[in-house]
């Protein structure tokens, strides 16, 4: 088995690896290049393999810089299944649309530049007509679910708690009577987060591919983030001015959502609050929204309980999301104070710019910056202290309190990345860092040496390693599989509970199953469905809720 590392190594964009075994060829991820032009002018190159050889692919999340080449990829012959969770189709649905949209409009601008310059007209990296085409690939399972793609390849997707439906990625690989296991981090999330799970630990793995976006920095303590944001609010508003907040439409925008209606709901600063509208300005950020409140199943155990009392996690009074470009453009004639939230969220395209240009030059207002900033992108050239900046044209001059609160990233940071690493039993032989800067990579590798007395490995860009199947044990027997898998189902039994009669008639069914000898296909197709069945009843409860929302 090789790995090729063909994106997302010195960076954290363009994730993109190329997994061969005996028989066949897969890829996990095909994320677009996020940047400077330098950068983005990668996405443009052709793939380092043939789209039409690879039999499937793996997608970890939605997330643009791991979805955004799909669109490419089938154009150019991939035909084969996109497996992911159920929610990362959801998103990347609307997300790769969307990206379709941005790289037309993008391209009428640029082939209008070039037409006067005598230049001839280029062609959009992809439409949304094919993105459109893409999307009908993807292949959505849940988490949890044990899934046989072929004779050589399983899966298993368990929750990575970065967005919704992000996974880490299980694989395991057979080849000549031997069997190897295979983990993609894919982006870890922050432990003790509002609204998602924390990120699921694995305990064992042969080869680990492990993100490193905040390898070698540490982030705010949960209470403080919220604090942080809430007295910036205030503080701007009480001065007569606009908070603008440069957010991702997917995670990022419905976390803060969530934390402002904890506020609105219990603090008693919650009376001043009140008083200030927030705008959502961003149409993907809007239906991504939707989305979240159609997979509440994979909510964390406090937003199912708000979800279960009645209460709708994602809506509060003075909450409002603009359903039309004049809507936008009337936010920035009227000064009174309010909280604009909008994409994108590293502010190199949609309408924050529109925000920006606004509102960077009043001395009275604030911009809040509440995620990773990528090399070369208009964020990360504000976020570093720049006092003038061009968009649209036309020279900014900086006056407004410019602020970064890392406590809400969506990436888990030194401290959580080793955290997770400890939750392993039997300890990964090779290690791979990747998804980060060099400086995150290499401060990361260092302390992963001296915590764990192992050397990892930092691939360049383009590399290949061969990963040695000689070597492995035999494959587990089925009676050593349903053992493992017993207590695996007891903890999704468990999840059941508010729900006793079900709960207790389907644990009685499971263990009357378990004290068989059955085939591991049939095991993991009623453990499948147990998964379904916890699915329905979240969705069930949120659905109540709103029925109660609307009733009251």
């Amino acid at each position: 088995m090789n790995i090729s590392f063909l994106g997302a190594a010195g960076t954290v964009t363009g994730s993109n690896y190329l997994i061969t075994t005996e028989k066949y060829k897969f890829i996990l991820d095909c994320g677009q290049f996020q940047g400077g032009k330098k950068t983005e002018a990668m996405n443009f190159t052709d793939f380092a393999y043939n789209p039409a050889d690879i039999d499937f692919m793996i997608l970890s999340h939605a997330h643009i810089d791991h979805s955004g080449r799909i669109p490419k990829l089938v154009k150019e012959g991939f035909k084969g299944r996109i497996y992911c969770t159920r929610g990362t189709s959801d998103l990347a649905d609307i997300l790769l649309k969307d990206s379709g949209y941005i790289h037309e409009k993008e391209t009428e601008w640029e082939n209008r530049k070039r037409a006067r310059a005598g230049l001839p007209s280029v062609e959009p990296l992809y439409t949304v007509a094919d993105a459109e085409v893409a999307v009908k690939y993807l292949y959505p399972v849940l988490y949890n679910q044990t899934i046989l793609i072929n004779d050589e390849v399983t899966v298993r997707f368990k929750d990575a708690g970065h967005i919704l439906g992000s996974s880490i990625v299980e694989i395991w690989v057979k080849e000549n009577s031997h069997e190897k296991k295979l983990v993609f981090s894919g982006d870890l999330g922050m432990m003790n987060k509002p609204l998602l799970r924390d990120p699921e630990f694995i305990d064992e793995a042969d080869y680990l591919l492990i993100e490193s976006t905040y390898g070698n920095r540490f982030h705010e303590h949960p209470e403080q983030r919220i604090d942080k944001l809430i007295k910036i609010i205030l503080d701007t508003t009480d001065r007569g001015g606009t908070v603008v907040i440069p957010s991702f439409a997917v995670g990022r925008t419905q976390e803060i959502i969530y934390e402002l209606n904890k506020y609105y709901d219990n603090k008693e600063e919650g009376k001043r609050f009140n008083k200030i509208p927030v705008y959502i300005d961003s149409p993907l950020a809007t239906r991504a929204t939707e989305i979240f409140r159609k997979n509440a199943e994979v909510f964390d155990e406090e937003t199912r309980e708000f979800i279960m009392s009645g209460d709708n996690p994602l809506d509060f009074k003075n909450l409002h999301f603009t359903k039309t470009v004049e809507e936008s453009i009337a936010l920035n004639k009227n000064v009174a104070p309010k909280i604009v939230i909008s994409a994108s969220g590293m502010a190199n395209a949609g309408r924050i710019k529109h925000h920006l240009k606004h509102n960077l030059w009043r001395p009275e207002c604030s911009v809040i910056f509440v995620g990773y900033q990528a090399e070369g992108t208009l964020g990360r050239i504000i976020k570093n202290g720049e006092k003038n900046v061009r968009i649209f044209g036309e020279q900014i001059q900086i006056n407004a309190e410019i602020h970064s609160i890392e406590g809400f990233s969506g990436h888990a940071d030194q401290n959580g990345l080793l955290d997770w690493l400890k939750g392993f039993k039997k300890f990964p032989e090779k290690i791979f860092i990747v998804h980060g800067e060099d400086d995150s990579r290499e401060g990361f590798k260092n302390v992963i040496e001296s915590t764990f007395d192992v050397k990892p490995i930092i691939p360049k860009m383009n590399e290949v390693f061969n990963c040695r199947m000689e070597t492995a044990e035999p494959v587990e027997t089925v009676e050593e599989v349903l053992l493992a898998d017993k207590e695996d189902t007891k903890e999704l039994l468990s999840d059941l509970a508010h729900l006793q009669e079900i709960y207790e008639s389907t644990l009685k069914k499971t263990g009357s199953i378990l004290a068989k000898k059955v085939k591991e296909d049939e095991f993991n197709l009623i453990k499948n469905k147990l998964i379904e069945m916890e699915r329905n009843i979240i969705n069930l409860g949120m659905l109540l809720g709103d029925r109660y929302e609307d009733e009251a």
